[in-house]
């Protein structure tokens, strides 16, 4: 019997003699995953701004280059993290460890009702958005196409690991390819008339400002916490899958950002409301349009899909410790998957667009309601490994973050700077955000008042 095998009969049973999760997963399916959550809308989205607050062609190229470095830099701290404490509750079982019980609950409440649904829900406005350009369903057609997919996916997650991995495999492989297509095209086009258009003023462009939103198209590859307790060979997978697929997606978006320089140039680039849709359109017309439309929904598709997989992992591992939530604690064993902890993320994920469809401003709604908390616990998350690191010397740790602690602390300012700017920048969804996770806090207090008594 392989030493595989032997690992993954052992995971079929937790410690109390329960289904479990198994490492299902191989190197292909982890990249999958990770770069169907990053390349969703971002990358159709901010590079005009990032265009704007550059100056220059290079220097365009340069803060997407930076992105990528600083993606890296925070992914292997992660893959210290996953390969030290392997565990499907990913960052919560890291933050339980390094602080203990009430801030890991705290952490999966807000993923529970803010960070994943929020995001869910967000890529979700983003794809019925696009679907309703194509074949519109009257007044509320975004809304519909957004529960339609939520539940659609939900539904075939339930139904298994292997489901849900082949649907990622093949939506991953969409993205890329019709991606690649995009640049082609640009690269292919020499640059329109600019003389038309007057330029950006960026002679003193704000790179901080760049920054966020380059790091706003990058941020999901931390997404691959939750599946260390899954994927086979999880000592060299785990950091072969987080740099293999950064590395994938700072290759796609230099690539991208070339192609609508080349085909736009930078001031078109700038002033541009839908960068990509422009650049087709002006190559292809109408049919050039259509296409974009259909692209950005495989790509939403393979983001939903994605973010519903990894979501779930939390819910289960919260439902594993918290008797309140003791019903999300059940993993299904055949079909391995955690069926309630779905069932409970797209309840919330359907709430939330009813609640986006009344706002009717789903997508910024959506993104103010998630980015302080998600930046918050991603900075703590970072301050985990620092903490684990004393608490923990002598734990075996099958791979080691270089140059530590610097690595990790530059992990730190980072997130640290971009939970200032989402606060900074924030309106009322924001601070929804925050009392729907402050109002985990009396839920907590009940829970271990019920557990003491």
């Amino acid at each position: 019997m392989s030493r595989d095998t032997d690992y993954s009969l052992l995971e079929e049973v937790d410690t109390n003699g329960k289904a479990a999760p198994k490492p299902l997963l191989t190197l292909s399916d982890a990249v999958a995953l990770i770069v169907g959550i990053v390349i969703g809308t971002g990358i159709f989205k901010t590079p005009p701004q990032v265009a704007s607050q550059a100056g220059s062609e290079i220097t365009v190229l340069f803060l997407w280059l930076a992105g990528g470095v600083v993606s890296i830099i925070g992914a292997l701290c992660y893959a210290e993290l996953a390969t030290t404490y392997p565990n499907v509750g990913g960052t919560y079982y890291y933050l339980k460890r390094a602080f203990g019980k009430n801030i890991a609950f705290l952490f999966a409440w807000a993923r529970l009702t803010v960070i994943q649904t929020g995001s869910i829900a967000l890529a979700a406005f983003v794809f019925g958005d696009y679907a309703s350009e194509i074949f519109r369903l009257g007044t509320f057609s975004s809304s519909i196409y957004a529960a339609v997919v939520i539940t659609l996916l939900t539904l075939l997650n339930i139904q298994g690991l292997k489901q849900g991995k082949w649907t990622q495999n093949l939506l991953t492989a969409a993205q890329v390819l019709g991606l690649l297509l995009v640049v082609i095209v640009g690269l292919t086009t020499t640059a329109a008339d600019t003389t038309t258009v007057p330029p950006p003023s960026t002679s003193s462009g704000n790179w901080g400002l760049a920054m966020v939103f380059v790091l706003l198209s990058y941020g999901g590859w931390n997404e691959a916490a939750y599946i260390s307790a899954e994927i086979k060979n999880r000592q060299r997978n785990i950091v072969r899958s987080l740099l293999w697929s950064i590395g994938i997606i700072t290759a796609i978006y230099l690539l991208i950002n070339l192609a609508f320089l080349r085909g736009l140039g930078l001031a078109n680039m700038s002033n541009s409301s839908a960068v990509a849709a422009d650049l087709m359109l002006a190559v292809w017309g109408t049919p050039g349009a259509i296409f974009i439309s259909f692209l950005i929904g495989i790509c939403t598709l393979g983001t939903i899909n994605a973010t519903i997989f990894t979501g779930a992992r939390t819910n289960y591992a919260l439902g594993q410790d918290f008797a309140l939530f003791g019903f999300m604690g059940r993993w299904q064993q055949l079909p391995s998957t955690p069926a309630s902890a779905l069932v409970v993320q797209a309840a919330i994920a359907l709430a939330l667009v009813v609640l986006g469809t009344f706002t009717r401003k789903g997508f910024e709604t959506m993104v103010d309601y998630t980015a302080p908390a998600f930046w918050f616990f991603f900075l703590l998350s970072g301050v985990s490994l620092l903490v684990l690191r004393q608490q923990e010397p002598n734990i075996p740790r099958p791979f080691r973050v270089p140059f530590y602690p610097i690595t990790p602390l530059l992990f730190c300012a980072v997130c640290g700077y971009l939970l200032y700017s989402s606060i900074a920048y924030a309106n009322v969804g924001s601070f929804v955000g925050v009392l729907v996770v402050a109002a985990g806090i009396p839920i907590l207090f009940w829970n271990n008042y019920q557990r003491r008594a």
